[in-house]
């Protein structure tokens, strides 16, 4: 399962990392033989051998380093609790619906209530997958889930409009405090495994740069267990909720305890599944995606529910969205066509905004760690000349992460790629300030853009991990 996590979060990704493998801190088992002394010789292929002293070679085994082993090592990027595995798999799913149907009437006040919410990207994989539309699969995952017991299903592209909301907004304090260090360049903080990283190498230097903005999931979180749980007089311990997303390291940002709520002993996410794992309960349940019944997909709020979609690419547009607010707001530039220019390889990408003849804005897209890593070495160097960067873990963004359902009959890689951002694109994009739900939510669920509660229910926090000292953490 490890290796499904992006670059960030694997110990054998040595071409993404830059010193994190060589601090690893569990300790190695060696046996030892008292008197009795050996060489190790590497062959070309990389394999090791033991040489004793009258010649006999022995082939030596690699230490095996499991994500068990990480889970609580504070020694490389992989962070999270040891519930990681156990509680964010499709099997504790079936776990809650199987506890749900073998409650007996008397039983019932103990039913919790089950909410999975899909991502978009996942959607498109799946209907890639089945060869159906992203509409066609937003109806029959939600067929499919109902069928097993679930009560509500949603699109998390709704919680989207208030992620790229909120990022705008705050873009802006940033740049109007542009004078304080740690205000420029916004980056990005939708993706877990860049956080990570951030968290694990780099720490205060690069943490006040990230944007405080929860991510979709995170943000869907708060609105299940908040503002779901209040409409039907619930507890948020008494709701279940469920993402399904592309990408593994969504299990981590899961399990932060950032979006753990002490009173009621229960997380924003509980369950996090990929797109692969619910193309594994289909296959478990006999069942083709294209052959189930459709079902409409459940609305927060008052209107009926439509699939949308967002502009500015398959990662959640952000740098999309905000520099088209930020134009607006800052120089009165109503930008009608983004320019890309594609600079060191096609996962990075600037856009820049000229006003009266001088570069005003200047933002980028960087995806996958070779990426990140030069972004961070210049920031570190205080050499970064952009305001905003959209910072993805995986190469080419979400729609590739290592949760979506893989290629089948030896289609090439990049040609399923680009079937899935052709699904992913067929869907009309809004205008997130357009939508009428959104402001009902801030007037009535949330006080205000600027109140209390919206700062707690859409924004998070970052956390400097201390490095752990032993022998094993220091660079020769």
């Amino acid at each position: 399962m490890a290796s499904n996590f992006s670059g960030a979060l694997r110990l054998t990704d040595l071409d993404d990392f830059i010193t994190p493998s060589q601090e690893c801190v569990k300790p190695v088992k060696v046996n030892r033989i008292s008197g009795k002394t050996a060489a190790i010789k590497i062959e070309a292929d990389g394999s090791h051998y033991q040489v004793e002293t009258d010649g006999i070679k022995t082939k030596l085994e690699k230490a095996e380093i499991t994500l068990n082993d990480c889970l609580a090592c504070s020694g490389c990027i992989t962070s999270a609790e040891s519930v990681l595995i156990t509680q964010q798999s499709q099997q504790e799913l079936y776990r809650i619906l199987g506890e749900n149907k073998g409650l007996t009437t008397e039983e019932q006040s103990q039913r919790k209530l089950v909410v999975v919410s899909i991502s978009p990207q996942s959607r498109a994989s799946l209907a890639a997958k089945y060869k159906i539309t992203s509409q066609e699969a937003a109806e029959k995952l939600t067929g499919f889930l109902k069928q097993l017991g679930v009560d509500y299903v949603f699109d998390t592209t709704f919680a989207r409009n208030l992620s790229l909301l909120e990022s705008q907004y705050e873009f802006i304090q940033r740049y109007n405090n542009k004078a304080t260090k740690g205000s420029l360049p916004m980056l990005a903080s939708a993706c877990p495994g860049w956080v990570c990283y951030a968290e694990k190498t780099h720490g205060s230097y690069v943490l006040p740069y990230i944007s405080t903005t929860k991510s979709p999931q995170q943000i869907m979180g708060s609105l299940v267990k908040d503002y779901l749980a209040r409409i039907h007089g619930l507890t948020p311990d008494m709701v279940y909720h469920v993402t399904v997303m592309p990408c593994f390291d969504k299990k981590l940002e899961a399990s932060r305890e950032d979006f753990y709520n002490d009173i009621y002993k229960t997380r924003d996410v509980d369950c996090v599944i990929t797109s692969a794992e619910v193309d594994m309960m289909l296959d478990s349940e006999g069942l083709s995606l294209a052959d189930i019944e459709s079902r409409q997909l459940d609305s927060l709020c008052d209107h009926d529910a439509a699939i949308i979609n967002h502009e500015g690419g398959g990662s959640g547009g952000y740098v999309h969205h905000i520099f088209h607010y930020a134009s607006q707001e800052l120089f009165g530039a109503k930008v009608h066509d983004m320019q890309y220019k594609t600079l060191r390889n096609k996962d990075f990408k600037e856009v820049i905004l000229e006003h009266e003849g001088e570069v005003v804005l200047r933002f980028a897209l960087a995806y996958g760690f070779r990426n990140i890593q030069n972004l961070v070495q210049k920031l570190k160097r205080g050499k970064s000349l952009y305001h905003c960067v959209e910072v993805m873990a995986c190469p080419s963004g979400c729609l590739n992460g290592g949760g979506q359902i893989r290629p089948l009959d030896d289609e090439p890689a990049k040609d399923l790629l680009e079937r899935v951002e052709k699904i992913y694109s067929e869907i009309a994009p809004v205008k997130p300030e357009d939508s009428e739900d959104v402001k009902k939510l801030y007037a009535d669920w949330l006080g205000g853009k600027d109140s209390i509660k919206s700062k707690s229910m859409l924004h998070t926090q970052y956390h400097e991990v201390e490095k752990m000292t032993n022998a094993l953490v220091i660079k020769w």
